[in-house]
């Protein structure tokens, strides 16, 4: 079973549509505008289609963000990490990539769009990450090994061990937009208000 979709409030609606739309290639699918349950509260829900969909009129899984005009929730921060005290990697957002050439694609595809980019080798699937205008950390991961029964029972014994025996933390990679840009012709200019990693 998978999910219909996240929902996460936006901070720039434009910034968030540029990134979501134009750097990631997700369609904006859906949008709804209507009142808040406050007097004179309004909000707009976006709904971007990921990309999954499965040829139906069904769009497959999507991602929402919600622009809030409500007077309770005007000063709030959008980030769901740092926002709430964790470090920014802790709550994000992983999307599915087929394999690694797609990892690659999506990788030039960011430095392209003026977006910094780190990527990891996690032995068992390889990821991107960037941040979103909302402070998000949306990352594109593939599996690049099996799940193995050693690895489910590796699974459990850390479940339940206080002790677990700590593996050492891969390396990360820096790639520049920047240097990127340098390299590459023509140069393609970051939304403003775009935050990187």
């Amino acid at each position: 079973m998978g999910y219909h979709h996240l929902a996460f409030a936006s901070r720039d609606m434009q910034a968030t549509h540029h990134f979501y739309a134009d750097v990631l290639g997700f369609e904006l699918v859906k949008a709804v505008a209507a009142p808040t349950d406050r007097p004179g509260g309004w909000a707009k829900h976006l709904f971007y289609a990921i990309g999954d969909h499965d040829g139906s009129e069904n769009a497959g899984a999507l991602i929402a963000f919600w622009e809030l005009h409500d007077e309770r929730m005007t000063d709030n921060d959008t980030a769901i990490s740092t926002g709430l005290g964790f470090e920014a990697w802790v709550n994000h957002v992983a999307f599915a990539a087929d394999d690694l050439d797609d990892i690659a694609r999506r990788r030039t595809q960011w430095l392209e769009a003026g977006v910094d980019v780190m990527e990891i080798d996690h032995g068992f699937c390889t990821s991107i990450y960037t941040m979103d205008p909302n402070g998000i950390l949306v990352e594109f991961c593939t599996d690049t090994a099996p799940y193995t029964q050693a690895d489910k029972d590796r699974a459990e014994q850390i479940l339940r061990s206080d002790d677990p025996g700590l593996e050492s933390p891969p390396t990360p990679v820096f790639h520049s937009a920047a240097e990127h840009r340098s390299t590459a012709s023509p140069p393609v200019t970051a939304a403003a208000g775009t935050p990187t990693t």
